[in-house]
């Protein structure tokens, strides 16, 4: 028997984690909502990291469930910024699970868009740093 090896994007993952139970429908089917914080979690981090501090969700552009996710699947959420503004910046996500059987089936099963904007200390927009 061959095991093929999945292919996952070559870029940086920023998440990656196993849905429980707790995290599931009693057949074992993730929520969205579920799904939904994660890609979010996921989206903030190279958000954060370019605005150099706090940053807040404004907006979901876009998100498509493909494929169903299930209890044990490994996941993997790439995020990209594909855009950046004065205070602002979309955020791309991109979600693979890699479904724990002997075939290491590997699937796209969610993608997303969403805005965040940087905040200071008092929760209103701020300006993006400039990059160096």
């Amino acid at each position: 028997m061959t095991i093929s090896t999945p292919l996952l994007p070559q870029k940086t993952c920023a998440l990656r984690v196993v849905p429980q139970p707790s995290d599931a429908n009693v057949h074992g089917d993730v929520f969205g909502g579920w799904i939904m914080a994660q890609v979010d979690i996921a989206g903030s981090i190279p958000a954060s990291r370019r605005a150099n501090g706090r940053v807040a969700t404004v907006a979901v552009n876009s998100f498509v469930f493909k494929q169903p996710v299930f209890v044990g699947d490994l996941l993997s959420f790439y995020a990209d910024i594909v855009k950046t503004g004065t205070t602002s910046m979309t955020i791309s996500v991109e979600v693979f699970a890699q479904r724990m059987s002997l075939d290491e089936e590997l699937v796209k099963v969610t993608e997303a868009t969403l805005t965040y904007v940087a905040t200071d200390a008092e929760r209103r927009p701020r300006k993006l740093p400039e990059l160096k």
